[in-house]
């Protein structure tokens, strides 16, 4: 069921380098070919390590994963290369917040064309689970939870936004190089002007895990069919994407977006010719390997 979340993290690597401060989440890998040819490895192991897949299940498994890269590498890699292009073209140029949105609004929507994809697969994989693998889950989200609120909820406010800020410029440096003093101070101040709740970020976090760990159990009490179970995760998608523009925090959340894309911006406006070199270069890098790793498509 988490393979989905994983889907979702390939496509950001690939595809955001600042479309709405996602970048703050690229991994520092130099090489996306690199990690793009053991993903498939990467994920089985990641998987395994929520479910604790047993002997019968580990060959379909490593079968769905094997297809679903193959399917991706043939249909989307060279359309994540031409949204890096329109991202290098925007860098070059002078985007607007519009723009950030409208990009955020764009990978959302590739993002969850890929989930959908995976419908069939994920509900073979929700069937298939026995009673103990459920609760390996429920232990590896309250694990993971925990981390969340040492990393992300240590300290007082002032604490949590140093925390939050410092993740952001270790990203920033990645794209850009260094920042002089007078840059760092700028880009602090348009970081700590975004919402910070990190309780909230919780809850929702919380609220996502309960609502798969209900949908797994529902399976397994009822014994659903394939079809059924494929309509009730669909539904858990949409809704998970709706939600932020849906439910009660849709204002945070908006706030949210709109700090970040102010804080990207700020970046941007920022930086020297040398450090827009910086990014464009490595941009033009992860252009590069997308279509490289599309055209080893079998």
């Amino acid at each position: 069921m988490e393979k989905f979340n994983m889907h979702a993290a390939m496509l950001r690597r690939a595809t955001r380098l600042f479309l709405l401060g996602i970048a703050l989440l690229l991994a520092a890998c130099s090489s996306l070919q690199l990690a793009y040819n053991h993903g498939d490895t990467l994920l089985y192991w990641w998987l395994d390590g929520y479910v604790d897949l047993d002997s019968d299940q580990k060959p379909w498994v490593r079968q769905d994963i094997d297809n679903f890269f193959q399917w991706h590498r043939k249909t989307q890699l060279r359309d994540y290369a031409q949204v890096l292009q329109t991202a290098r073209r925007q860098l070059q140029g002078t985007p607007t917040e519009a723009d950030l949105l409208a990009d955020y609004d764009d990978i959302r929507e590739r993002t969850q064309v890929l989930l959908l994809k995976a419908l069939p697969e994920l509900a073979e994989l929700a069937r298939s689970l026995r009673p103990q693998q459920i609760a390996q889950m429920e232990k590896k989200f309250a694990a993971n939870n925990d981390t969340f609120r040492h990393k992300n909820m240590k300290g007082d406010r002032e604490h949590q936004l140093a925390f939050r800020y410092d993740k952001a410029m270790d990203q920033f440096e990645l794209w850009f190089g260094s920042f002089s003093r007078e840059q760092e101070a700028a880009i602090r101040q348009a970081s700590d002007a975004r919402p910070l709740d990190n309780a909230l970020w919780l809850d929702e976090r919380i609220r996502r895990q309960q609502a798969i760990l209900a949908l797994v159990r529902r399976v397994q009490r009822e014994k659903l069919g394939q079809d059924a179970t494929m309509a009730l995760i669909r539904s858990l998608i949409e809704d998970n994407f709706a939600r932020r523009d849906q439910s009660d925090r849709k204002e945070f959340f908006g706030e949210y977006d709109q700090g970040t894309a102010q804080l990207v911006l700020t970046v941007i406006r920022l930086a020297t010719p040398a450090q827009k070199a910086h990014a464009l270069k490595r941009m033009q890098g992860w252009i590069d390997d997308c279509n490289a790793l599309a055209a080893q498509a079998h």
